[in-house]
């Protein structure tokens, strides 16, 4: 099955020359949704993987089932603001402008072994932040993972001292 082919391009959004792909359109294909899931876990089963820590939002739909079919714990990433105290944060840049994760303050335990999952990698703010917090914590970054990877962006730049796995990629913006 052809992944890529399942990803809806929306031109100008969120904002004029960003190329926006949209991951919708594959989540509500129910046979390539499964089919991606399907990758993810038969990639990450036998790696020993303590916790999945997912990014808001779109990596919640991929990290979760990832959770949920490995039997271990999710930890949410979410902006800033949405998560009961105590959290760590973390400022980011990302294509069109800056924010801020969060995490629970112990929601990593030290020397634990943590998959990092979003949708889509582009200039790597996110996940870059996502990893500062689970080694601030103590926990190791095994992998990041993305369903999508936008190369000419330069993302795994910020990240490339971690392993890091995407199911497809897309040139441009």
């Amino acid at each position: 099955m052809n992944l890529k082919e399942r990803i809806r391009t929306v031109p100008d959004w969120p904002i004029k020359g960003v190329m926006f792909r949209d991951i919708t359109s594959l989540i509500e294909d129910s046979e390539a949704f499964q089919y991606a899931n399907d990758i993810l876990y038969n990639r990450y089963k036998g790696m020993h993987i303590d916790k999945i820590a997912a990014i808001d939002a779109r990596g919640f739909f991929f990290g979760s089932v990832l959770a949920y079919r490995l039997n271990i714990g999710l930890v949410p990433v979410r902006k800033k603001g949405k998560l009961p105290p105590e959290t760590i944060s973390e400022e980011y840049s990302l294509e069109y402008g800056t924010n801020v994760v969060e995490m629970r303050q112990n929601a990593v335990k030290a020397g634990e072994r943590v998959l990092i999952v979003d949708d889509l990698i582009a200039t790597g703010g996110t996940v870059q932040a996502a990893a500062k917090m689970v080694e601030r914590l103590g926990g190791e970054v095994v992998e990041c993972v993305f369903l999508i990877e936008l190369p000419d962006l330069e993302g795994r730049k910020k990240i490339e001292h971690h392993n890091i796995f995407a199911l497809m990629e897309f040139e441009g913006d």
